[in-house]
């Protein structure tokens, strides 16, 4: 299995025909058709089926091609990293972070560090990934910063702190519940909702307060990112119960932000490799990242990572009480 083999299949599905692979990569359609050829022969299986001039992914095509694209990230990071080296380059500070924490508060913070002199432009790379991708990325090496929402149980990293603000409603400017200072949930049971999907973290919280307030799931349009659920909102689908660094720190036009009568924390912190000490760079970026916490949200708290064992247990019950895994949440 060679990289161009890899390049080929990539570029093929990203742009759905051989042809314009071919032209994305520079190479002829007969020599990218056989690139191909030679990889489902060493795999073993078909990578496309064929439609005229359009191919499309097969199951197995699409399960390979998350593979793949992570690997030909990875190569071309070290491309980037080599050139860098080349010119005499340092290196370059890495980020993690869910889309709601890069989106919404990441650049306020990142403004600031650059203002200080914390870390020089354009020596500065962020990735937007899941929760459990953010941990991932600070394990490997990949990142020598996360940014993620809590609660996070996992060995090998430290957390330096845990944030705490309250969930708001996002909806548009013109509803009538707009004109209040705070929306009450039990004004909304007659309106759709719109919310989060992942049940592990903050969904649990926001489901036990719409069964509260007597909201049942048929009124509910799940999504998975935050910025999703504002343009949702804007478009007139519903109102949207979110974490509020999104709907704070990334406002839309005609979106009204309000705080809401019920008790939902969301919970994030900043965590770095426990493995390797983090840098000055990195403990003054993680400094900073709390200071435009505090900015962007009128709420914020900022807790002891000592407290993770008792927000576990308050989150998710007498179940969830510290154990010897839960110990193991290294911190400051």
């Amino acid at each position: 299995m060679e990289i161009r083999q890899l390049e080929a299949f990539a570029a093929v599905v990203t742009t759905g025909s051989v042809t314009a692979a071919g032209r994305l990569l520079g190479r002829s359609q007969p020599a990218i058709t056989r690139l191909i050829q030679e990889l489902e022969g060493e795999l073993g299986f078909a990578l496309f089926t064929r439609s005229g001039p359009r191919v499309s992914p097969t199951e197995q095509g699409f399960l390979l091609y998350d593979e793949v694209e992570q690997t030909l990230a990875g190569l071309q990071q070290i491309r980037s990293r080599a050139a860098a080296l080349a010119r005499g380059d340092g290196r370059p500070l890495r980020i993690a972070a869910t889309p709601a924490l890069s989106a919404g508060l990441l650049p306020a913070a990142l403004a600031l560090a650059f203002g200080r002199g914390l870390c020089a432009p354009g020596r500065v790379e962020v990735r937007s990934v899941s929760p459990e991708q953010v941990v991932h990325a600070v394990l490997t090496g990949a990142a020598e910063i996360g940014l993620n929402s809590l609660p996070l149980e996992h060995r090998g990293v430290n957390v330096h702190w845990i944030g705490q603000a309250a969930c708001v409603a996002a909806l548009r400017a013109d509803d009538p519940l707009a004109d209040g200072e705070t929306v009450r949930l039990a004004d909304c049971r007659e309106r759709r909702i719109v919310t989060m999907q992942n049940p592990y973290r903050l969904r649990r919280r926001t489901d036990a307060a719409f069964a509260a307030a007597g909201i049942g799931p048929a009124g509910v349009i799940d999504t998975n990112t935050s910025i999703n659920a504002l343009t949702l909102v804007r478009a007139g689908l519903g109102i949207a119960v979110l974490e509020p660094v999104t709907a704070r720190g990334l406002p839309l036009t005609d979106i009204a932000v309000r705080p809401v009568d019920a008790d939902i924390p969301f919970y994030f912190g900043v965590i770095t490799p426990q493995a390797r000490p983090a840098s000055a760079v990195v403990l003054g970026l993680v400094e900073v990242l709390a200071e435009a916490s505090a900015t962007l949200l009128p709420d914020f708290v900022r807790r002891d990572p000592a407290e993770h064992g008792a927000l576990l247990q308050s989150l998710y019950g007498d179940g969830a009480a510290p154990t010897d895994n839960t110990e193991s949440l290294s911190h400051d």
